[in-house]
């Protein structure tokens, strides 16, 4: 050895995966533990970006100040008009002032009891989805999770948040699949499309839901948002109010999907820790958070420098993005012992499932109800679960999720 220390050995330049094969995306965790391995931060010229594969590297990107979501229009910007409109006005999307301005007045109006108020609705509304998948594994021998549970419970919890009509509710799933499309890497011209047509469509339907609300306010998010104005007067301008509703919709739907899908997964292939939370409902808690660590739903999460950055001896100029491996650093053995191995009675968990930093997420309490109503549902009624076919996994790098998820009894 010539006594140089590994932070200082250049990152590696060869592209360390890919993120369009199916074996990777079967089992992705293998490579980021190689990845770990040989230096704490790699470029990946195939996606443009460094990629933070440690705890510690993906916990000090999503921290630094240096490092923010600079929002860069997608191209051509003729063809992405809403897409833009709604990212362009996103909380996630932005930094101080705006950012700060932004987050303070959807927190007041989150901070007026709406998520427990939905609380018991929630748990209600777990219980009927979960009855109508055990009436249809009895009568046709297993039913698919995913769109009798996972799918529609935060749909529902979202649209009803927001105060979305019943009549209304079936259009925000297919909005939602659509648009998070755009999130992945080389994505198709005509998914591209079809991200454009489904954000153009959600826009219109929330400037009317909007107005609506502003005529009539009812005991809903969109009326309290319309309602709400912070020390300075400054109130969420209607494009605003537009992004901040999508941005609830699809953060918490795809998320949730497929924290719920990837936890079960995981505990139907871990027969020992399904028995263990089936007589212990006390760790439901904990469930979830193992849940969300294990198998990450949201893999990567970007931000860009605003300045020169150093993140583990890599060196990131101004203009350029860095993202956190938030799979990769769910199973650093530095952090969490065993990584590999699903423990519901894991604590601390200090996962990064849910951000860090200014851009945490502001949906976590909403989340963290719907999924362990959802677990809760399923140990009491369905405590017998197995999956009755070997799933199929989507074939998306970022979002990580199951097609379908077919459960019987044992």
């Amino acid at each position: 050895m010539d006594g140089t220390a590994p932070h200082d050995l250049p990152s590696v330049t060869v592209t360390p995966f890919d993120q369009h094969d199916p074996a990777f995306l079967a089992d992705p965790y293998a490579t980021f533990a190689a990845l770990r391995e040989r230096g704490e931060v790699h470029e990946h010229p195939g996606m443009g970006i460094a990629l933070a594969v440690s705890h510690s590297a993906c916990q000090a990107v999503l921290r630094h100040r240096g490092l923010g979501r600079i929002w860069t229009d997608a191209k051509p910007v003729e063809r992405f008009t809403a897409f833009n409109l709604l990212h362009r006005n996103s909380l996630l999307e932005n930094e101080p002032p705006t950012h700060t301005r932004l987050r303070r007045l959807v927190a007041a109006a989150f901070g007026r009891g709406h998520v427990e108020r939905l609380r018991p609705w929630v748990a209600d509304l777990a219980d009927r989805l979960v009855d109508e998948l055990v009436a249809k594994i009895g009568s046709e021998g297993s039913a698919d999770l995913l769109s009798h549970v996972a799918t529609p419970l935060p749909v529902e919890v979202i649209a009803e948040l927001l105060g979305v009509p019943a009549a209304d509710r079936p259009l925000l799933q297919p909005w939602s699949n659509a648009i998070v499309k755009m999130y992945e890497y080389g994505l198709p011209a005509e998914k591209e499309a079809a991200a454009e047509r489904a954000a153009a469509e959600f826009v219109a339907y929330l400037r009317e839901l909007v107005a609506h609300r502003r005529a009539s306010p009812g005991e809903d998010l969109v009326s309290d948002l319309v309602a709400v104005t912070d020390a300075d007067g400054a109130k969420l301008t209607e494009d605003e109010l537009v992004a901040t509703a999508v941005l609830l919709l699809m953060a918490g739907h795809e998320a949730t999907v497929n924290v719920i899908g990837n936890g079960v997964r995981a505990l139907m292939a871990h027969r020992d820790q399904w028995r263990l939370l089936v007589s212990a409902p006390d760790l439901l808690p904990s469930a979830v958070e193992e849940s969300i660590r294990y198998d990450s739903p949201l893999q990567l999460f970007e931000r860009t420098a605003t300045e020169r950055v150093e993140i583990a001896g890599h060196t990131v100029p101004p203009g350029t993005k860095i993202a956190a491996l938030l799979g990769a650093a769910a199973r650093d053995p530095a952090v969490f012992a065993d990584p590999d191995v699903l423990d519901i009675t894991r604590s601390p968990n200090p996962h990064l499932g849910f951000g860090m930093g200014i851009h945490y997420c502001l949906g976590a309490p909403l989340a963290r109800i719907e999924v362990e109503a959802a677990l809760s549902a399923l140990t009491r009624r369905l405590p017998d679960a197995v999956l009755a076919a070997e799933p199929e996994r989507r074939q998306e790098f970022v979002m990580r999720g199951w097609r379908e998820l077919h459960l019987g009894r044992g």
